[in-house]
């Protein structure tokens, strides 16, 4: 399908477009067109999708939701979303939003019917409200939260009218914005047969419809990628496993994940699926941040890119922004406006792996299989309908040889021949090989 073969960029837009910490629910403010001015730029990287963070009415960063009918005010208007996402189609580029259905802000309106009418009114129905107990907010009772956040009201989804409801904003948002897919905020928490309702609603819209749900503690979520409920899960274990391999110099834990994943036996997890996979993104540290040896910037993305999974830049760290999770988390999430947008190496070096991983299926499609694998350097091939590919990477600060099997390849990023029974790679550095 489409998304196994694109390349993804994620946007937080309300940190993006500058947008004010609290919202006033006052005035409208226009500031789509800051992201629609980088079309052109993404286009030319090599972006075949785009992934929006929240981008509805709400209270402050987006989960929140106030309103799942209106693109927040400090954004802009529907009418001018729309216009973004054709524009967005017209460079050949794909749409995904966030779709927030565990929980909703305290300024979502059947709340506030619950706060002026208690007892009284059939929306109580639509949270786990407890009329004899009370909430931070001093509300007169309690209700049930996300994690303990209580500014997050958790919706009653076995409601038929809370399902009804929210069916309703994505056929909304399929028409009136055109959009090609989903990520679903906190999939963990939601239930399996509210994903498959989900895949029966967008499946009326489109075919392709793409649905990717947030898992942030991999275990075995191997039931949740299923024709029936997600395409793909978040690959949190893959991000952890990479940064903490290349900050310990043991890329056996990477390779270990890799295996565990994707590798080609029973035991394995997700074999012959694609997680989407990321190195940073609004939630967590900037990678050139929490990279120790920023000198392998680049490894982790040649990694990002031809390991099994769907890669996903998160908006300017293909310029090794930094962004540290203090002030909270808004140090990760920037207007771009604010961002040193020189291009730097690791930019053309992702441009590079742009054009790679979408001219070659057997990074989208193949499988996996270790080929060698020291402290700090590892070699693994990718293999499809005839295509093999070789990847390295070499995480040292010396010279190293490695055996990833006979024949001779091309280094796709440097257009050199590579004997792989031989591949030498200079310190910091990586090949992705096209064997014969």
């Amino acid at each position: 399908m489409w998304f196994d073969e694109s390349v993804f960029y994620q946007i937080y837009p309300l940190g993006f477009c500058g947008a004010e910490r609290e919202n006033d629910f006052g005035e409208i403010r226009h500031r789509l067109g800051k992201i629609q001015a980088e079309i052109p730029r993404l286009k030319a990287l090599g972006v075949t999708a785009v992934l929006f963070n929240p981008l509805f009415e709400s209270e402050r960063h987006g989960y929140d939701t106030a309103d799942f009918f209106r693109i927040d005010r400090r954004l802009g208007t529907n009418e001018e979303f729309a216009a973004l996402v054709r524009a967005f189609h017209e460079a050949g580029i794909r749409v995904v939003l966030d779709g927030v259905f565990n929980h909703v802000g305290r300024h979502f309106p059947p709340f506030c019917e619950v706060q002026k009418q208690r007892e009284n009114t059939g929306y109580r129905f639509w949270f786990d409200i407890n009329f004899y107990g009370d909430s931070p907010y001093r509300d007169g009772f309690s209700y049930r939260d996300w994690e303990g956040h209580a500014e997050l009201v958790a919706l009653r989804l076995e409601n038929p009218d809370v399902q009804n409801y929210l069916m309703d904003a994505v056929r909304f948002w399929i028409d009136a914005f055109g959009i090609d897919g989903l990520r679903l905020d906190v999939s963990y928490l939601l239930p399996q047969w509210f994903m498959e309702l989900l895949r029966r609603t967008v499946s009326e819209k489109r075919a392709d419809f793409f649905l990717m749900g947030e898992v942030v503690h991999l275990t075995n979520f191997r039931a949740l990628v299923h024709p029936a409920r997600l395409d793909s899960i978040t690959n949190y274990e893959g991000f952890r496993s990479m940064l903490s391999a290349f900050n310990s110099k043991n890329l056996f834990e990477i390779e270990y994940s890799l295996t565990r994943l994707f590798g080609a036996f029973e035991w394995t997890l997700f074999c012959g699926k694609n997680l989407f996979s990321f190195v940073d993104n609004h939630d967590v540290e900037r990678a050139a941040t929490a990279l120790k040896e920023r000198r392998n910037l680049a490894n982790l993305y040649t990694l990002l890119f031809s390991m099994p999974g769907i890669p996903c830049l998160y908006y300017g760290s293909e310029f090794a922004a930094e962004g540290d999770k203090s002030d909270f988390d808004y140090r990760l999430r920037p207007c771009i406006d604010d961002l040193d947008k020189t291009e730097v190496p690791l930019t053309g070096h992702i441009r590079k792996l742009c054009a790679i991983r979408s001219g070659t299926p057997a990074l989208a499609y193949g499988d996996y299989a270790k080929c060698a694998l020291t402290n700090t350097a590892l070699a693994f091939s990718r293999t499809w309908q005839g295509e093999r590919i070789v990847a390295a990477v070499n995480i040292a600060d010396a010279p190293c040889t490695l055996n990833a099997g006979a024949g001779e390849g091309v280094d796709l990023l440097t257009g050199e021949k590579k004997d792989l029974a031989a591949l030498t790679l200079a310190p910091f550095s990586g090949a992705v090989c096209r064997v014969g």
